[in-house]
């Protein structure tokens, strides 16, 4: 009898963290009071957990069960993850580089901003690092320092997709500082030229806008389907339509992407505060 309910008690222990693991928590509230929420794991998130419970201070485990976690949009969970694995590698550059990128998604900046000064003191050479920075220059308004992120990061940049994307980022920045010339020159030099595998690329079809080979009206296509994709393509439209002088249109490219649903996504997240810098007097 004994053996029978302590069977019974593993099992809903079992029960019991299957479903906080499946759990969809509240990740994101925006300004307007909608709620996002993390998604179902449909087993990558699980398998990441047993290979780490093995092993807890491997730190490819980490990484894996972080963004695993990221991977079903748990940034919170994530952030927990990359916190426990700083405890057993309190210098390791890459941690505070994943951990900054989650605090990101979830809008805490500061935390973002002090993550991210960490790792480059402990190693000043990694690309995500310079490139998350950017984004979060980005998002407050500050184009120089976002500017000066990107260029960084651009050298530095793993594979053509990632070249592709501080390309992208490198030109709004500059353009948005008021560099015209310096981010026309960018662009002619063709720095992303490395063939990235997936020609609708989302930041491949922005640069594309940019140099006049896609009409603004034509970047948005109905294959471009999935929300972060949505978001990202209308923020870049947003931005283009910024740095050319219409407000107007602008404001719609930006407010679609936050209708997109793509809210871990870099353009749902900086055409929240694009919006925001809308409404704000000159």
């Amino acid at each position: 009898m004994r053996a029978h309910l302590i069977a019974t008690a593993t099992l809903c222990v079992v029960a019991l963290a299957h479903a906080t693991a499946g759990a969809q928590s509240v990740q994101y509230r925006s300004p307007a009071g909608v709620e996002y929420r993390s998604q179902q794991d449909a087993g990558a998130v699980a398998r990441a957990q047993q290979a780490l419970a093995a092993n807890p201070k491997d730190l490819n485990l980490i990484v894996a069960l972080g963004t695993a976690q990221a991977g079903v949009r748990d940034m919170r969970g994530a952030v927990v993850t990359f916190t426990k694995g700083l405890e057993a590698h309190p210098n390791n550059a890459l941690l505070y580089r994943w951990r900054g990128h989650r605090h990101l998604s979830l809008r805490e900046f500061d935390a973002a901003l002090a993550d991210f000064a960490s790792g480059l003191k402990t190693d000043s050479t990694v690309y995500g690092i310079w490139f998350h920075l950017g984004i979060v220059k980005f998002v407050r308004g500050d184009f120089n320092g976002a500017a000066d992120a990107f260029t960084r990061a651009q050298p530095r940049a793993p594979d053509a997709g990632e070249l592709a994307g501080s390309t992208d980022w490198l030109w709004m920045s500059l353009s948005r500082a008021g560099k015209h010339a310096e981010a026309q020159a960018m662009l002619d030099r063709k720095p992303d030229s490395l063939k990235v595998a997936d020609p609708e690329y989302a930041y491949v079809k922005r640069l594309r806008m940019y140099r006049g080979q896609v009409k603004p009206e034509a970047l948005i296509t109905t294959t471009d389907t999935a929300d972060v994709q949505q978001a990202t393509l209308n923020f870049g439209l947003g931005n283009y339509y910024i740095v050319k002088g219409d407000t107007a249109h602008a404001k719609q490219a930006f407010e679609r992407a936050v209708r997109s649903g793509g809210w871990p996504g870099f353009g749902f997240i900086v055409s929240e505060a694009e919006l925001k810098r809308l409404k704000e007097p000159n």
